[in-house]
C-alpha cells in the first residue's frame, strides 16, 4: 500500500503562478525561435516528451468553444515498458475534480433545489455546529475561505479501512469537523480538501443520493463525458490497456502504481480530487467552461459564479480566476491537480474561447514539464490568433 498523501493534492493552488515561473524549463521549449520548423503545438509536445526526467507519458490538448482543436499524446503506459499510450487512455485528474463539484451545486442552484450562499446550518439539518460556523455559507467552502483545515478529516489510510458505505463517511467528516471551532482562520483564503468533501457531503444531503451519482447525472451525462470515473483507471475507453499512475522513488526511479492496488486517495476524497477521463472527454468539459456547453446545461449566470472570485481575491469556485496578458488581460481560469502519482493542469480564457490541457502519469513531478509545455502551446496558439 501506497502512502499518498492529502498533502499532495493541495496542488491546485499553485497553477497560474506555475505558469509564471520555470523559465529554465520555458528555455528548453524554446530552442528554435518562432517561425522555424519546430513550431507548433505537435513540436511543443515532441521537445516537452524529450525532456530528461519526465513523465512516462504525456498528452496535451488545446481547446474552442467548438472543440478540441488539436490533441496529442506520446509516451508509454509504463515506465521501463514499450505500450504506448494513445488518445483513447484515461487519466486522472486529482484536484482538477473540486471544479466539477462545484457545477454539479451550480446545477442543484439552476434547478431551485439549493442556493448561493447557502449557510451550513441549512445544508446539514440537525448538524451540531460549533457556533463560529453560524455565518459561514457552502460558497465559502468551495472559496477555502471557512476556516478549516485537512486535519479534521480522516487520513488516507484511515479512510481506506472504514467499513462504512462513503455516504455515511462523509456525513461522519460533517460532525467531527463543523462541531468545533476552525482551526484556521474564516474569511482568509487556506486551500484545504475538506472543503471540497463538505460540499460533496451537502450534494448528498440535498439531493439523497451519493456525489458520484450526481456527477454522473449533472456532469458526465450531459456533456457526453462517457469516460469519466472515478480512482485510479484501470482501462482506456476500449476497454484495452491503460497508463498507470507512477510513484517516484527518491532517486528519480518511476515505479508503475496498478490501478487495482492503492493507487489512489480513497473515495472519502472524491468531491475534492478522484475524477478520471479522457483527454477528449476533459476538453469537453473546459469546452463547457468557456461557452461551448450545450443549450440547457447550466445557465450562463451560473457558470459566472463559478468562474469569478470575490474582490481582492483570485479564487474562485474551484478555479483560479485572475487577468492575463496573453488573454488580452481578460480573466482566465487555471487548476492543477495531482495524487502523487499523475498531474494534470488546465488553463482557459473563457472571453476567448480558448482552453489547454496537459495530463501526464509521472507523479506531481509531471509538473516541471507540463508547465513549460502549457506555457509554450499558450504562446505559439495566442500569437498566431
Amino acid at each position: 500500500m501506497i502512502p499518498i498523501d492529502r498533502r499532495a493534492l493541495m496542488t491546485g493552488a499553485l497553477a497560474v503562478s506555475g505558469l509564471a515561473a520555470n523559465a529554465a524549463f520555458a528555455q528548453d521549449l524554446s530552442i528554435r525561435p518562432a517561425g522555424s520548423a519546430a513550431t507548433g503545438p505537435d513540436a511543443a509536445l515532441d521537445m516537452a516528451a524529450a525532456l530528461a526526467g519526465g513523465p512516462p507519458a504525456i498528452a496535451a490538448g488545446i481547446v474552442t468553444r467548438e472543440g478540441l482543436e488539436w490533441s496529442g499524446v506520446r509516451g508509454v503506459r509504463q515506465a521501463g515498458g514499450t505500450d504506448k499510450a494513445t488518445l483513447d487512455d484515461r487519466w486522472h485528474l486529482g484536484s482538477n475534480t473540486k471544479a466539477m463539484t462545484a457545477a454539479v451545486f451550480a446545477r442543484l442552484v439552476d434547478q431551485g433545489r439549493a442556493k448561493w450562499a447557502m449557510p451550513l446550518s441549512e445544508a446539514f439539518p440537525g448538524a451540531a455546529l460549533d457556533p463560529a460556523f453560524a455565518d459561514v455559507t457552502l460558497d465559502d467552502l468551495m472559496r477555502h475561505k471557512a476556516g478549516l483545515t485537512d486535519a479534521a478529516m480522516a487520513s488516507p489510510n484511515v479512510a481506506r479501512a472504514d467499513p462504512r458505505p462513503v455516504m455515511e463517511q462523509r456525513a461522519a467528516v460533517v460532525d467531527g469537523a463543523l462541531s468545533r471551532p476552525p482551526a484556521g482562520t474564516k474569511g482568509a483564503f487556506a486551500y484545504a480538501n475538506i472543503n471540497y468533501v463538505l460540499v460533496g457531503a451537502a450534494i448528498e444531503r440535498i439531493s439523497g443520493k451519493p456525489w458520484e451519482e450526481m456527477m454522473g447525472s449533472e456532469i458526465f451525462q450531459p456533456l457526453g463525458l462517457t469516460t469519466a470515473g472515478f480512482g485510479a483507471p484501470a482501462t482506456d475507453a476500449k476497454g484495452g490497456a491503460n497508463v498507470w499512475g507512477h510513484r517516484v522513488a527518491p532517486d528519480g526511479t518511476k515505479i508503475p502504481m496498478d490501478p487495482a492496488g492503492a493507487a489512489d486517495n480513497p473515495a472519502l476524497y472524491g468531491p475534492a480530487a478522484t475524477a478520471h477521463m479522457t483527454l477528449a472527454d476533459y476538453a469537453t468539459w473546459i469546452r463547457a467552461m468557456i461557452g461551448g456547453a450545450p443549450e440547457g446545461w447550466l445557465r450562463p449566470e451560473r457558470i459566472g459564479v463559478l468562474t469569478t472570485p470575490l474582490p481582492g481575491d483570485t479564487y474562485a469556485m474551484g478555479w483560479i480566476a485572475r487577468p492575463e496578458s496573453w488573454a488580452g488581460d481578460t480573466v482566465t481560469i487555471a487548476h492543477e491537480g495531482s495524487n502523487t502519482l499523475w498531474h494534470a493542469i488546465a488553463v482557459a480564457a473563457p472571453a476567448k474561447g480558448l482552453g489547454f490541457i496537459v495530463l501526464s502519469n509521472g507523479g506531481i513531478q509531471g509538473r516541471a514539464t507540463a508547465v513549460p509545455l502549457i506555457q509554450r502551446l499558450i504562446r505559439e496558439r495566442t500569437a498566431a490568433s
